[in-house]
């Protein structure tokens, strides 16, 4: 049956899937049209809804960007490369393959997004080389499908910012410690049982899902930076210098030393990102190597930069219009006090698919579901758990999110998206079942 599946789902995906720049435009002008219909809104409103919305998510957007570049800092640099490699040569069939790389992804995802991102996908570079016959769309899918995990770990950007305080909810629910989300006895149950069984889903999808594809060795090398020959000027001895490294590297960590002591670990955006980079910063041992690996995270945050302000846009649109509200509205109508952290967690997952933003989700359903839970006395923290695991979810079939795994593996949305979309039905009844009785 789960065979049948795959073979269905990776054909409809290849035939009708299109670019993620196509689709964020294609979905524009589906909201666009949704606010005249439903809302009962203006062509022109809605125009200005969407101009005046498309700049709004700019330092929203600066954060998320760090976050992939600092991820993709570190996991590129010697030391986590070496690790990846002496792991996957542990791997010796596709089936140990498929399952090695989910469980890394889903463990360095839990850690940090954009590092489980960039990791999963180098790491599955690695097996290709070390298990030439695997399936490389399944690989790289399975490289992918440990995204769904990050939003109920350490940089999930909902629980880390009601943790924060001056938060924009903080009037409604004050600060939310992370022991209350993160570390919550239903949450740590979701991300045990989805450690289990996605690896499982993607063993078992080995073999289906049409001709599989065998990546070409010569495509895998890796490009490490070749240090300075001779160094014939004192700024080429600046660039070669470990010294300066080491040295604002050991500032980095001072800091983030003093930050425990005064704070514990109170995660936030910031600290992580100021956490990856000057690791980063440390174990690529010279400022030349350190900017080569970041030459490289920028061009995968290219889909980012560009794509951004138009989900910006169509956030807007359904803000202004009020297409937000009436969705999660409908969702609340029929909600009781143990049901709403379920139909929030729908709610998000579908609205996640027009705007890809845990920080903005947040911001639009925050608005709805958090007076609703106060009204039904319903389980605050859990409702918005369910809002950062809706997010989360399907991200598995929005391609957006991708483009990073996507440009390492030199690879289309349409190869992987098809085994992904099995994967959400499966993580979807997991965390369905721990928010309704976790």
């Amino acid at each position: 049956m789960l065979g049948a599946a795959t073979n269905w789902s990776t054909n409809l995906v290849e035939r009708y899937l299109p670019d993620p720049y196509v689709l964020v435009l294609l979905l524009t002008l589906l909201v666009y049209a949704a606010g005249i219909l439903f809302e009962g809104a203006s062509p022109l409103a809605m125009a200005r809804y969407w101009g005046g919305g498309f700049w709004q998510l700019l330092e929203f957007s600066m954060q998320m960007v760090l976050v992939l570049v600092t991820g993709f800092v570190l996991a590129s640099t010697p030391f986590f490369r070496r690790i990846l490699s002496a792991i996957a040569r542990l791997a010796k069939t596709p089936g140990q393959a498929i399952v090695m790389v989910t469980l890394v992804s889903l463990a360095a995802s839990w850690i940090n997004w954009g590092f489980g991102l960039v990791i999963g996908a180098l790491f599955a570079r690695q097996l290709a080389r070390a298990v030439p016959t695997v399936d490389y769309r399944l690989l790289i899918a399975s490289a992918y499908s440990g995204f769904v995990i990050w939003h109920g770990g350490l940089s999930g950007s909902v629980p880390l910012t009601i943790a924060t305080p001056g938060h924009f909810t903080e009037s409604l629910i004050g600060i939310v410690p992370t022991s209350q989300t993160l570390f919550s006895s239903y949450n740590l149950i979701i991300v045990a049982a989805l450690f289990v069984l996605i690896p499982l889903t993607n063993r078992l999808m080995l073999g289906h899902g049409g001709q599989p594809v065998h990546v070409d060795p010569a495509k895998l090398v890796d490009t490490d930076p070749e240090d300075a020959g001779r160094i014939d000027r004192p700024a080429d001895r600046l660039e070669q210098s470990r010294a300066i490294s080491w040295i604002v590297g050991g500032l980095g960590l001072l800091f983030i030393a003093l930050y425990v002591i005064d704070k514990g670990l109170a995660l936030n955006l910031n600290i992580v990102n100021f956490t990856f980079l000057f690791l980063g910063i440390l174990l690529h041992g010279t400022p030349y190597r350190f900017l080569h690996s970041l030459q490289e995270a920028v061009k995968g945050a290219a889909g980012i930069v560009i794509q951004f302000p138009f989900y910006a846009g169509i956030m807007g649109m359904m803000v202004e219009s009020g297409l937000a509200r009436s969705l999660s509205e409908w969702f609340v109508s029929f909600s009781t006090s143990d049901t709403l952290p379920l139909f929030t967690f729908w709610s998000a997952g579908l609205l996640n698919i027009l705007i890809p933003s845990g920080g903005g989700q947040w911001a639009v359903q925050s608005q709805v579901m958090l007076p609703a839970a106060m009204e039904l006395k319903a389980d605050l923290p859990k409702v918005a758990m369910a809002v950062a695991w809706g997010d989360a979810w399907t991200n598995l079939i929005q391609p957006f999110w991708a483009l990073p795994a996507l440009a390492i593996a030199g690879l289309k949305a349409k190869d992987v998206m098809g085994f992904c979309l099995i994967v959400l039905v499966v993580s979807g009844v997991v965390i369905s079942a721990g928010l309704l009785w976790g």
